[in-house]
């Protein structure tokens, strides 16, 4: 059976790693090989050996890997060694650390010494942890091995590094199984999916574009606004978005300029005139993701986001991680991205908390379950619990949503002084392991923190300035993160029913908590864009302000501009 379609849980893998002298393209040389069996998610036979090279090593080579000129002197050249690593390949897939990097040494070691290499298939251990351990900052080898609780002993060595690497495989074996059947299935799942860019020389780009077509750019506005190119037959090419738009739509075909693809199918430009920056930011969004030109290449796609859930309707009810809001009693928390690193977190709220890690059906036991017994579950199963104790934790777990700091800031603390009361007793395990769900949870709450801060923050209305030569004010009502309507400013009566509309158009789903994945980068906009302009004039709408305070806040503003 071809290695490919081998199953994966009983395919054997050979962990491999190589030093070298530390030169580029045919002047590097392998100074020494290992190969660790690893099988059935254990490591077994161990194959070692220093190679000769040619040239002298330099010293910071010996420094770094502890292999000296004498160390190589007396040992097998390449030619002895290589066969007997090509015969454990054999039949075998490949394992590495940085697996371009060993590939590409022992294949221009296989040539130079005219031997053919195996072309076995690599999984590479970085690509492994890059998917299924999200949560480990560092990729390099011995912090990704310490993320893993996996215990490092020495480093740039070729037999702890490949021992090293079969460990991290064995760590995350049973993940990988979990979304590959054979050996191709895996090797597919890590394979990059970057496509590279590749640039053309300068000549051909002046070759390929066409003179300034015959568009017409007098209509234009030379204030704000957004700015549509289409070809001859209407479709849209390219949407951009400026605080004067007629001179950014020329720009576009200046001499010298880099030109883009659709420049050569433009034949007319329409627009959409703004008196705000902040307004063609966020109708230059709409329309990309409404028209999809071929153009654009941001904020076209819509991510695979994820929310947090949490049913009310349910007795015990659990934290769980799902691709939609949920309709109805819930709770609604994102969107956030990584449905990886969203249940990771997931996993330890519901651990620190003592919440329910089984499903929505609440199972009855005679005894506790596995979470229950190593103390991280209270165990609603038994029948005998407090549902307001169980409640008081769900509240408290939901409470680092809210928006604010004081909730996530409690929650580190708590789980330091957690960390230094087992450190007090001598339980340096236990220490260890709160450390290091401390410093996940700081990564965690500081990732999806902008995201809540738009979602819980309170109802305003914001009068954005007109920007480059234009006067005036659009107004914008923001409700949880999200823009409810806006428009130029009108009249106070106007302006007093449009509030009131906007305040009445909650989500959905109740309060503010979660945002549609859809206007993500519309919240993340408009956030980014009052973030650097504090001054901008806004005013609270909780509670709803009366018409004294609507009138007072206009006047203030337009006595600002004016």
């Amino acid at each position: 059976m071809d290695v490919l379609d081998q199953p994966l849980r009983t395919a054997e893998f050979v962990a491999v790693d190589v030093e070298t002298n530390g030169c580029a393209g045919d002047e590097c040389e392998l100074t020494e090989v290992w190969a660790v069996l690893v099988g059935g998610g254990e490591l077994h036979d161990r194959f070692q050996s220093l190679v000769a090279v040619r040239r002298p090593l330099t010293r910071g080579v010996e420094r770094l890997t502890g292999i000296t000129q004498a160390m190589v002197a007396c040992a097998d050249p390449p030619a002895r060694i290589l066969p007997r690593l090509a015969e454990r390949l054999e039949g075998r897939a490949m394992v590495a650390h940085a697996a371009p990097f060993d590939r590409g040494a022992l294949a221009r070691a296989f040539a130079a010494e005219q031997l053919t290499w195996p072309e076995p298939p690599i999984l590479c251990t970085i690509a492994l942890a890059r998917r299924f351990a999200p949560l480990a900052g560092q990729r390099r080898l011995a912090e990704l091995a310490r993320a893993l609780d996996i215990p490092v002993e020495r480093s740039h060595r070729a037999l702890p590094d490949a021992e090293t690497s079969a460990r991290i495989f064995c760590a995350l074996f049973g993940r990988l199984c979990a979304h590959a059947q054979t050996v191709r299935d895996a090797v597919e799942l890590l394979k990059p999916r970057r496509r590279s860019r590749r640039r053309r020389p300068p000549g051909r780009l002046q070759a390929d574009a066409n003179p300034p077509p015959a568009i017409d750019f007098a209509g234009l506005p030379d204030g704000p606004g957004v700015y549509v190119f289409r070809d001859g037959a209407g479709r849209p090419l390219y949407v951009g978005k400026s605080v004067r738009v007629r001179s950014r739509a020329r720009s576009h075909f200046a001499p010298g300029s880099r030109h883009a693809g659709w420049t050569n199918h433009a034949a007319v430009v329409d627009h959409h005139a703004t008196r705000s920056e902040l307004a063609a930011l966020v109708v230059e969004s709409r329309l990309i993701k409404r028209l999809r030109p071929p153009g654009n290449v941001n904020l076209k796609r819509v991510d695979p986001w994820v929310y947090i859930l949490c049913r009310l309707d349910i007795p015990f009810p659990i934290l769980e991680v799902a691709p939609r809001p949920a309709a109805g009693l819930a709770v609604c928390v994102g969107p956030l991205r990584g449905r990886a690193v969203v249940a990771e977190l997931v996993e330890q709220l519901n651990s620190l908390f003592g919440l329910r890690h089984c499903g929505r059906k609440l199972p009855r036991r005679e005894h506790p379950s596995a979470y229950g017994q190593m103390g991280r579950c209270l165990s609603p199963c038994l029948g005998d619990l407090d549902p307001n104790l169980y409640r008081r934790r769900l509240d408290a777990a939901l409470a680092l949503f809210g928006g604010g700091d004081d909730a996530r800031v409690a929650l580190l603390d708590h789980v330091e002084a957690r960390m230094r009361a087992a450190a007090a007793e001598c339980k340096f395990e236990r220490a260890a392991a709160l450390r290091r769900r401390h410093r996940r949870l700081a990564v965690l709450l500081e990732r999806m923190d902008g995201f809540l801060r738009a979602a819980h923050a309170a109802p305003r209305l914001v009068l954005a300035p007109g920007a480059g030569r234009t006067s005036g004010f659009d107004a914008f009502w923001l409700i949880g993160g999200r823009v409810v309507d806006w428009g130029p400013l009108p009249s106070e009566v106007e302006l007093e029913r449009r509030t009131a509309l906007a305040l009445a158009s909650r989500p959905p789903l109740g309060a503010p908590g979660w945002i549609h994945p859809a206007e993500v980068d519309e919240a993340r906009i408009v956030a980014t864009w009052l973030a650097s302009r504090p001054e901008v004039p806004w005013l609270g709408l909780e509670p709803p302000p009366p018409a004294a305070a609507i009138a007072a806040f206009l006047a203030e503003a337009r006595g600002s501009a004016g």
